[in-house]
């Protein structure tokens, strides 16, 4: 597992955020069996309470679950998958919206410009 960490957020955040791609991405399989926190604070280099607190808010987010003694899961819950691809998609999103708009781009020349670009990137 390899995550580029930035200064700017909180550790944990990250690793949360990264799981969500993942995620999203479909490289966590529903019900697929993940690193013990141990397991990830080694293979991160991160602070295992780190590590914890991450595990923690994603079992109340419902993004993993852990069933007594056994290695934590990812959801096997499709309506939790969705949710996370919508979370990560109005993410991108916004963040495309707000630059366009600092660059005063017409709305029709940017939706050109994203379907150009994505037919184009889908041929790859």
């Amino acid at each position: 597992m390899n995550v580029k960490f930035n200064n700017r957020d909180p550790v944990y955040v990250q690793v949360i955020q990264h799981f969500k791609e993942q995620i999203a991405k479909g490289f966590f399989q529903p019900g697929q069996e993940i690193p013990s926190r141990r397991e990830l604070a080694n293979q991160l280099k991160i602070n295992p309470n780190t590590a914890q607190r991450a595990y923690k808010e994603m079992e109340e987010q419902g993004l993993i679950f852990t069933e007594g003694n056994l290695p934590s899961r990812i959801t096997k819950d499709e309506g939790i998958v969705r949710k996370v691809r919508e979370e990560l998609i109005v993410e991108a999103v916004d963040t495309f919206v707000h630059s366009v708009r600092t660059i005063n781009i017409p709305l029709h020349e940017a939706l050109d410009l994203v379907k150009r670009n994505y037919e184009n990137h889908r041929e790859e």
